[in-house]
């Protein structure tokens, strides 16, 4: 696999190692600084071996389309004048005002006018002195809740040390256009005990259509699963979890009564909605249709996306994608299911999560379509899906810098955030 290494740059050089098994894109840093010349020689050791290897020879039909290519997206610099520190995700209220929340890795929200012209973003929750930020540990989801309006409440996902715990948590503002919320607000709704390993953390948070939240966990960390959490259900790492803010069956939040394991005999916990995930790095659900698209990083050949259905077993760590991964050969089981897409090594080595697109200003070339792209190559795709088939998967951005995540606002337009040089962009009107 050629990986072109003296034509990267050393921020997008450490990128290349998530196809080793970790995320250095989220690796904590006060500054989108370079790293040393020891780091960046250390990496080029580490990847020299791979740039040698062919490629993947054993993709399935479902990698073929990623050949074509549609007419290019221009991206514009969304906020000109605001530069982020390691933003990892963006959202809206969902309260008609015009304003926009950018989360910072380092434990920060940050709250903006949603238009060019704005000079500065307000430091709307600082709980910096909270987060654990080593590895991709850090501040990495939010989501406000469907009455936010009225009651104030929004949810964050962040780790945590001593010990080390994935935290979900509530914070209440004191106005819908209040421009900074007392941290003292925190209600603590959820702890996961994580490993000692500092990757695979998931992150992301989201309300469904059916008012409840949705919360990504990988699989702890460490390269090929060594705790084979994905696949255990007793625990809460490698799932998809779905739990009610309004309800009060488990202390601080409920179940909903049709999770699948509700009532189980087995130890299985009932916050589990789906399972067998490696590390999803965004997930979103489609405006439309209510479904749920996720993307799952891969282990070393191959990056998935996945639409999630109450009880499914997405295969890790049996599989990585529709190959074999432990044990080696025989790994099928009744019930797992397949991604929809997966793409190898020449395309890409992480994968970001993106989001089916409604919005208008490109309305025409990519409505319905689902946006995606990869942190390593920077490059987005235009994934058409239709009768649970893939018709056509379209580059349409060859290079949007280090995808950390994509953001949306209340008009479902669609912006790109760029881990590494801290900036948000949009797609410019065609």
């Amino acid at each position: 696999m050629k990986l072109f290494l003296s034509a990267l740059s050393p921020n997008r050089l450490l990128a290349k190692t998530r196809g080793l098994g970790r995320l250095p894109m989220l690796q904590a840093k006060k500054t989108a600084s370079a790293p040393s010349s020891l780091a960046v020689a250390t990496l080029f050791a580490l990847l020299a071996p791979l740039a040698c290897q062919s490629p993947n020879l054993d993709e399935t039909s479902s990698a073929k389309p990623n050949g074509a290519r549609a007419s290019a997206i221009q991206l514009e610099n969304a906020f000109p004048n605001i530069t982020f520190s390691q933003p990892v995700e963006m959202t809206h209220a969902g309260d008609r005002s015009n304003r926009v929340y950018v989360v910072e890795k380092g434990g920060r929200i940050r709250v903006l006018e949603n238009s060019p012209a704005t000079q500065s973003a307000s430091l709307y929750l600082d709980i910096q002195n909270r987060v654990a930020t080593a590895g991709e540990m850090g501040l990495l989801g939010l989501a406000f809740h469907p009455n936010f309006k009225q009651n104030g409440y929004f949810f964050v996902n962040y780790v945590k040390e001593n010990p080390r715990e994935t935290i979900i948590s509530r914070f209440k503002a004191s106005s819908t256009t209040a421009n900074q919320v007392d941290p003292a607000t925190e209600v603590v709704l959820l702890r996961i005990p994580q490993p000692a390993f500092d990757n695979h953390k998931g992150g992301k948070i989201a309300f469904g259509r059916d008012g409840f939240l949705y919360i990504a966990t990988g699989d702890g960390g460490g390269g090929g699963d060594p705790l084979n959490n994905a696949q255990n259900r007793t625990n809460l790492l490698g799932k998809i979890l779905r739990i009610d803010v309004n309800g009060n069956n488990k202390g601080t939040y409920g179940i909903p009564a049709d999770n699948p394991y509700v009532g189980n005999s087995n130890g299985f916990r009932e916050e589990i909605y789906a399972y067998g995930l490696r590390n999803p790095w965004r997930f979103s659900f489609d405006f439309i249709t209510g479904q749920l698209w996720l993307a799952d990083v891969g282990q070393g050949k191959f990056e998935e996306i996945d639409i999630i259905t109450k009880g499914g077993n997405y295969g890790w760590r049996l599989k990585e994608g529709n190959s074999c991964y432990n044990p080696e050969t025989n790994c099928d089981q009744p019930g797992l299911v397949a991604p929809i897409f997966q793409y190898g090594r020449t395309e890409g080595v992480s994968i970001t999560g993106g989001t089916v697109y409604w919005g208008r200003r490109q309305a025409t070339s990519l409505k319905g379509k689902y946006i995606y792209g990869d942190f390593g190559s920077g490059k987005i795709w235009a994934l058409t899906f239709s009768g649970n088939k893939v018709i056509s998967n379209e580059v349409i951005v060859d290079d949007a810098g280090s995808i950390s995540a994509f953001g949306e606002d209340a008009n479902r337009e669609l912006y790109i955030l760029d881990f590494g040089t801290g900036t948000i962009k949009r797609m410019a009107v065609q």
